[in-house]
């Protein structure tokens, strides 16, 4: 019999239609013949929507710019405590069928920072990828510096401001402190939402401005020169790390734009580098992995400067599986194909459902 596969994607955060494509990615490549898959689409008032298969599901499927989630009178609702028939059709409370394993791709805020991998850890459903905690970290640039940092691991300097902070924020003690330009990042945002790079106090009252519009904490980060290199981490208690590629980009730093539409950007996969330094980065990304308790999957992002040093940038727990994205890309240069990735990480959330099982309560 099929396992039932649930893909979950959307969402509400301004990643929405990365995470369509993500969707569109995955289920075109997931080994149908194993598995029964379900899509589940939240659209951008937060209902869960059900169809049954992806023509029905998308429009302007193939379009990263236009890209949307269908309408659809299908609904689901969560009931807490009905075991693995947590959901149910909306509004006829008829039962959803048993899902066996989510495969979350939800990407940024309310996906990736813990909130969905609760709800799902509640419903007592195995899904991919980390849990509630390293989710969580992980979505947190500050917390996620000052763990690496405690675990020997080298990371950007930077300060911290809450929004409380903002009218102490003053850019010449900054500017004295980590040069210019400097990164000015929401503290809980992916793929470069928000995120400004500015050498003047004007471009630099309206970086934090802007990185206020998407969060509550901000962080302002010395500028790195070096290579962008990205390292994928696959696996639980043994995880593995892939060869690493290269961002190769034209603009000043990785944007929103050009991760997921801009054509210029390349993915040089392998990256050019000697063995040493590519164990050393395999060797690096498995550590971070570790210390922020990480399971399933983490792509982890490094800057390699001119005097070789290896620089932590960020790590992201749900990385994106779109037809440009590393995550996928680097473990099919490393000799693992995505129908053999997609079903290597739906047999890790197995895994460890099985393993919290043991545990007493």
């Amino acid at each position: 019999m099929k396992q039932k596969v649930g893909l979950l994607f959307g969402g509400k955060s301004t990643e929405h239609q990365v995470s369509l494509q993500s969707a569109k990615s995955v289920y075109e490549a997931i080994d149908k013949d194993k598995y029964e898959v379900l899509l589940i689409g939240i659209d951008k008032e937060g209902n869960w929507n059900f169809y049954h298969n992806i023509d029905t599901c998308l429009v302007n499927i193939n379009n990263p710019n236009k890209i949307a989630l269908r309408k659809s009178d299908k609904r689901l609702a969560y009931f807490p405590g009905k075991k693995r028939y947590s959901f149910f059709e909306w509004p006829s409370a008829a039962p959803f069928e048993k899902i066996d394993v989510i495969f979350p791709l939800v990407h940024g805020g309310t996906g990736e920072d813990g909130s969905m991998q609760g709800l799902l850890q509640l419903a007592n459903i195995p899904f991919v990828g980390p849990g509630v905690l390293s989710s969580a970290v992980c979505m947190d640039k500050d917390i996620t510096k000052r763990l690496l940092r405690d675990a020997g691991l080298s990371v950007a300097n930077s300060f911290t401001f809450t929004r409380e902070m903002k009218n102490t924020i003053q850019f010449n003690k900054l500017k004295a402190k980590l040069g210019t330009p400097m990164f000015i990042k929401p503290a809980d945002q992916g793929s470069s939402v928000g995120i400004s790079q500015v050498e003047t106090a004007e471009e630099f009252s309206q970086g934090v401005n802007q990185a206020f519009h998407y969060t509550n904490k901000i962080i302002v980060e010395e500028t790195i020169a070096g290579r962008e290199l990205e390292c994928a981490v696959l696996g639980n208690d043994s995880p593995a790390a892939s060869i690493p590629g290269e961002i190769s980009k034209k603009q000043s730093f990785y944007s929103y734009e050009a991760k997921y539409i801009n054509e210029d950007t390349q993915l040089m996969i392998p990256a050019d580098l000697n063995d040493s330094t590519i164990q050393k980065i395999k060797k690096e990304a498995v550590k971070a992995f570790k210390a922020l308790h990480c399971e399933g999957m983490a792509r982890v992002d490094f800057f390699l400067t001119k005097e070789k040093r290896l620089i932590i940038n960020e790590i992201n727990t749900l990385p994106g599986f779109t037809l440009r994205s590393m995550y996928p890309k680097l473990w099919e240069a490393s000799g693992l194909s995505t129908r053999e990735l997609i079903n290597t990480l739906i047999q890790l959330a197995m895994e460890r459902q099985k393993n919290n099982e043991t545990l007493k309560s």
